[in-house]
């Protein structure tokens, strides 16, 4: 069982649809008690880092999110804005993150950018996964996810970082360590590739 947190944050829809296409079973979770017999959790995200944390901490979801990620390990994968507040903190905002991943979320350095890129990163672009992660098993090397960002996540070990994209400058667009993923990209808007990477979490 999938779970999709709902708090009033992402493609919540979206997420479900695929799910339902792929006959995996999922449930949409708005209160602590849809969190039971969920396996494996999907965090969307988008938006303002810190309006994020804000509403998942008056979801009242939070604290059963940092003990099923944390103590009982159950695989996570964070989408977006879900993959930057697994950080410690991020330049765009004020608040603290989750702190699931030694991270910072930085904002893009227009400099490197030579004048001709705007902010934010919008559209497709191609993503170099890293040794073989599983999250991306029957995934081309270079296949083209979308993004709509203008911070990315940025680990401090190189070995949480699960694959690279390349924007002006190389930055991590998906990152792993243990049961916690997270993707830069929307998989949910990249088509055949967003589905098969949504079905390798599934098989985690």
């Amino acid at each position: 069982m999938i779970g999709i947190v709902d708090y009033g944050i992402g493609n919540i829809k979206a997420f479900s649809n695929i799910y339902k296409q792929l006959d995996i079973p999922h449930r949409i979770i708005t209160s602590k008690k849809h969190f039971k017999d969920v396996e494996k959790i999907i965090l969307p995200g988008v938006g303002a880092f810190d309006h994020a944390m804000i509403r998942l901490g008056e979801s009242g979801l939070l604290e059963t999110l940092n003990d099923l990620v944390l103590n009982k390990k159950k695989p996570v994968l964070g989408i977006c804005v879900g993959m930057q507040m697994m950080a410690k903190s991020s330049e765009e905002g004020v608040l603290s993150g989750l702190g699931w991943i030694e991270a910072t979320v930085n904002k893009f350095n227009k400099e490197k950018f030579g004048g001709d890129k705007p902010l934010p990163h919008m559209g497709w672009n191609s993503v170099n996964q890293i040794a073989g992660n599983p999250l991306f098993k029957d995934i081309d090397v270079n296949s083209r996810f979308y993004f709509l960002h203008s911070y990315y996540f940025n680990p401090a070990s190189k070995e949480h970082s699960i694959a690279l994209a390349e924007y002006g400058d190389q930055f991590t667009c998906a990152t792993g360590r243990d049961n916690i993923f997270g993707v830069q990209f929307h998989p949910e808007k990249s088509h055949h590739n967003g589905m098969q990477l949504l079905k390798n979490f599934s098989n985690l």
